[in-house]
């Protein structure tokens, strides 16, 4: 378990206010609970605001959440700093890497992943890249066991992975050209790779 704090003052913004778009998608998560529930709606709203402030969750950002809410600011840094799908400082531009570090990952290569991010990104997580565009970080359970080792970059998962296609994920993201998420070996979603291996004859 890792302390997770808020980012330094020299590097929160001064202010956040969601755009037109973001602020009716805000407005549509609350009408969706009763009166007095409002607060139900936390974690879309804060994902929502993440995404508007590249990739990351600021002061500003959570306390414009909370009031939104009627909430104490605490109980909106509660939730923020309790999911790790919540980042508290900046993180890469192009991508921020997950790489799940549970037992069935860490079995099929995890670990050779984590080297693939220590040696194209930073040597320790929660750094940027020289030029910025790339952050990581290791996570536990990602819920895609069956397709270990896997990371997820902002809200898709990369599955199946070695180091090479792994490379190429990044690759994808550095050229813009995004790969397609889910298994990076050829399989359908959670199937047996190479195919069906029962029931193949009529009885």
């Amino acid at each position: 378990m890792s302390v997770r704090r808020l980012a330094p003052k020299e590097v929160q913004p001064a202010s956040f206010a969601f755009t037109d778009e973001n602020l009716a998608f805000a407005k549509a998560q609350i009408a969706k609970y009763p009166e007095g529930r409002q607060a139900s709606a936390v974690i879309a709203i804060l994902w929502r605001a993440q995404e508007q402030n590249e990739g990351w969750v600021s002061e500003a950002a959570i306390r414009v959440v909370a009031d939104m809410l009627g909430m104490p600011y605490i109980r909106v840094l509660e939730v923020a700093t309790f999911y790790t799908m919540f980042q508290l400082q900046p993180v890469g531009k192009k991508a921020h890497v997950q790489v799940c570090g549970t037992t069935p990952c860490r079995l099929r290569g995890a670990e050779e992943l984590i080297e693939v991010c220590k040696h194209r990104i930073h040597h320790d997580p929660f750094h940027l890249s020289k030029d910025a565009d790339f952050s990581w970080e290791e996570v536990e359970c990602l819920g895609a066991c069956v397709n270990a080792p896997m990371v997820q970059i902002w809200k898709d998962t990369y599955e199946d992975l070695t180091p090479e296609s792994f490379g190429k994920v990044l690759d994808g993201f550095a050229t813009g050209n995004l790969p397609t998420p889910g298994p990076q070996n050829g399989r359908q979603f959670s199937a047996p790779a190479g195919g069906p291996t029962t029931l193949k004859e009529k009885t």
